[in-house]
């Protein structure tokens, strides 16, 4: 197994072919295609969709719950989908139950323009093709942090002082949020501050979990410090709850996804107040860490082992078409494109920012969704001041151990 690593994110555009794509021409299949609904992959699909007539059919189920539906799906003979739109975690589960077919053939038939760093090669093969890069950072707004007096924090530790200078100076309440769901995205949360503090998730060479140390409290505490500025239902707040709440101008600190930023920053939803002063920086560091508290991330299309072939290959060509060089230009400001045509926009400078600063690619190892999953589930009690945090940690690893026991991955 590997990491992806976004080198030479910066120089993603000088890589990127002039070619354009000269159009679908695809002789007949069924393109069926699972994924995330936010407006990049809702751009993507689109894209795809544009193929469709002349023997080709394409449909789309995007949900929030697509992690959820994948396996299942995919496990169908023949698949329920031709194609699922992944990223870095939810790419695991179906590598490791051989749901998903090497692309090698038919990147090189049909992908002869696609950038090199979009390439996801797991044990020599292409097992997926990125379209977008993605990290959480710091989003402020400049007019509150002049109010106060403070420079952009580049440390939790400031990010604290400021939002208690704004609090004191009677602006606002709540100053801040960050995707603190219960789930996957307070695991997520968890996962960025616990590698800010340089924690390793695992024992070395093992799938034997170990978090339950310094690193991970100091985690948790940080967590929960940043929670006392932020609205007591912090619990609920995924992504769109977090961008409605920056977009109606109740926040002015957020740790948010890089893809958000383009959405935030346009003329829908907000003022031309909030967002001529919404500025994006590198996620902020941690307990005196050197590398941003957040993980590099990045989203793909991949295509179903259990379906025909002339389907599979529909559905290649299809996103090959979507990322064509003429077609990422056209949607350029929506995201960190990784595919040729993209010329980056100042939407993309906190992910830059993030990346350049040496931010960790999210682990893909077999057994991380596990932790993942035993994280989202246990770390609340301690966020809600009912248990310690070496509680709340020691349930996240008997609940990690028991799952992987039962998958096989520890005796």
């Amino acid at each position: 197994m590997t990491f992806f690593r976004l080198a030479g994110l910066t120089t993603a555009a000088a890589l990127a072919s002039s070619a354009a794509w000269a159009g679908c021409d695809i002789p007949g299949g069924d393109v069926r295609v699972l994924g995330n609904d936010y407006g990049s992959i809702q751009t993507l699909v689109a894209g795809a969709e544009a193929c469709a007539g002349d023997g080709v059919t394409v449909s789309a189920n995007l949900t929030t719950e697509h992690q959820s539906l994948q396996v299942a799906a995919l496990t169908a003979d023949p698949a329920q989908y031709t194609a699922a739109v992944v990223a870095n975690s939810s790419i695991v589960p179906l590598l490791n139950n051989d749901l998903i077919r090497s692309l090698d053939d038919m990147v090189a038939q049909y992908g002869q323009d696609l950038n090199r760093n979009q390439m996801i090669t797991i044990d020599g093969h292409v097992m997926a093709v990125a379209f977008q890069a993605n990290a959480q950072h710091l989003f402020y707004r400049s007019d509150i942090l002049e109010q106060v007096g403070l420079p952009v924090p580049t440390t939790y530790e400031e990010v604290l002082t400021a939002a208690q200078a704004i609090r004191d100076a009677g602006i606002m309440q709540y100053p801040f949020a960050m995707n603190t769901k219960v789930g996957w995205n307070l695991a997520e949360e968890f996962v960025n501050m616990y590698l800010g503090e340089g924690g390793q998730f695992f024992e070395p060479g093992s799938a034997r979990v170990s978090i339950n140390n310094a690193q991970g409290v100091a985690a948790l505490t940080m967590l929960r410090s940043l929670m006392a500025y932020s609205n007591p239902d912090f619990l609920t707040f995924d992504s769109n709850a977090t961008q409605a709440l920056w977009e109606s101008g109740q926040i002015a600190l957020a740790t948010l996804w890089g893809s958000r930023a383009a959405g935030i920053l346009d003329d829908e939803g907000s003022t031309e107040e909030i967002t001529s002063h919404t500025m994006l920086a590198a996620a902020p560091t941690v307990g005196g860490g050197s590398i941003p508290a957040s993980t590099l991330w990045w989203d793909g299309i991949t295509i179903a082992a259990h379906v025909p072939d002339a389907d599979a290959e529909a559905s290649f060509r299809a996103f090959m078409h979507a990322m064509s060089a003429d077609y990422i230009a056209a949607h350029n400001n929506e995201t960190v494109w990784l595919a040729p045509g993209y010329t980056p926009t100042p939407a993309a400078q906190g992910v830059f920012a993030t990346a350049n600063a040496g931010a960790l690619p999210y682990p893909m190892l077999p057994y991380m969704g596990l932790l993942h999953t035993a994280l989202g589930d246990n770390l609340s009690e301690f966020l809600q001041g009912q248990e310690s945090a070496e509680q709340a940690l020691a349930d996240a690893e008997a609940a990690y151990t028991t799952a992987a026991r039962a998958q096989g991955f520890l005796e």
